[in-house]
């Protein structure tokens, strides 16, 4: 995969420059030394070269091939967005996002896999940007070459990425018509899985606004500022709101089987184009229902 870009500035490192246009150390490493290409003005030179403004340098990125470590498995994507860089799925509950010692296959990475294979695309590695709990479902998002990867990872960290979900939970006076959460996070003591707000923790910011009350249950439309595992989840549990169905945070399950909570809303700066991204996933059937009745 080959990008260009025209140098701005005089006197200046061709490795200062591609840092600037977002080409980490390891990337660049892999250009020099797995079969990638740096050319300056067409012609090839070495990452300590000089250049001045404009000049055109073009780098060559090696394809990427499918892990060995992971098992292609067929199911049916339903594919929402998709270009050169990215893909974002619908994903469907009760897939676990990537393969573990508990989930060794059958997971979204597998599916992934199995389609970037059949598309016969020149990067076959699985790149997950954003990741879902097995029984959350919705959008997610994956790069489709390291470099997006690297792109998408730091605006993950500038919180640059937006997220909003639905979640169905059990109805709680301490529930405003909106409001904002910001409670740490840490481990629970005893438990590798279970998680629970704690002065300890890593600090954390949900918002979310109430759109229906009906009876025990209500719906919330939730905005995520950071990305804490299970932060919707404990969040919503310590303001005795427990999501439907989440019954590790106290949810009853009831109605449904698995947590009430679906990623409805992806948004961010494409990168490459600078195009505004803004995708959406209608409710799966199960919240859907559960509204309806």
């Amino acid at each position: 995969m080959k990008f260009t870009y025209e140098v701005e500035q005089d006197n200046i490192k061709i490795k200062t420059f591609l840092a600037q246009k977002g080409i980490s150390k390891r990337l660049l490493a892999k250009i020099k030394f797995a079969g990638g290409l740096i050319l300056v003005n067409g012609q090839e030179e070495i990452v300590t070269c000089m250049v001045n403004s404009g000049d055109t340098v073009e780098i060559t990125i090696p394809s990427e091939t499918p892990s060995e470590k992971l098992l292609a498995q067929k199911y049916p994507l339903d594919v929402i967005f998709e270009d050169e860089h990215f893909l974002v799925i619908n994903k469907p509950a009760g897939f676990a996002s990537v393969t573990s010692s508990v989930h060794p296959n059958n997971t979204i990475s597998n599916f992934v896999q199995d389609y970037l294979i059949k598309q016969d695309y020149e990067n076959k590695k699985v790149h997950i940007v954003t990741r879902l709990d097995r029984d959350t479902s919705g959008l997610m998002l994956f790069a489709k070459h390291g470099f997006a990867h690297s792109h998408m990872d730091k605006m993950l960290q500038d919180r640059t990425i937006e997220k909003k979900y639905y979640a169905l939970v059990e109805s709680s006076d301490m529930l405003e018509k909106e409001g904002e959460i910001i409670l740490p996070i840490d481990r629970e003591e005893g438990s590798i899985i279970k998680r629970c707000v704690a002065e300890s923790g890593k600090q954390a910011h949900t918002s979310y606004k109430l759109l229906e009350k009906k009876d025990d249950i209500s719906l919330l439309d939730i905005k995520l500022h950071t990305g804490r595992t299970h932060q919707i989840r404990v969040h919503f549990s310590h303001l005795g709101a427990p999501l439907l169905g989440d019954d590790l945070y106290g949810g009853s399950i009831n109605k449904i089987q698995r947590q009430a909570l679906h990623c409805r809303s992806l948004e961010f700066i494409h990168p490459f184009t600078n195009e505004k991204i803004k995708l959406e996933a209608n409710l799966p059937e199960d919240m859907r229902d559960l509204i309806n009745e």
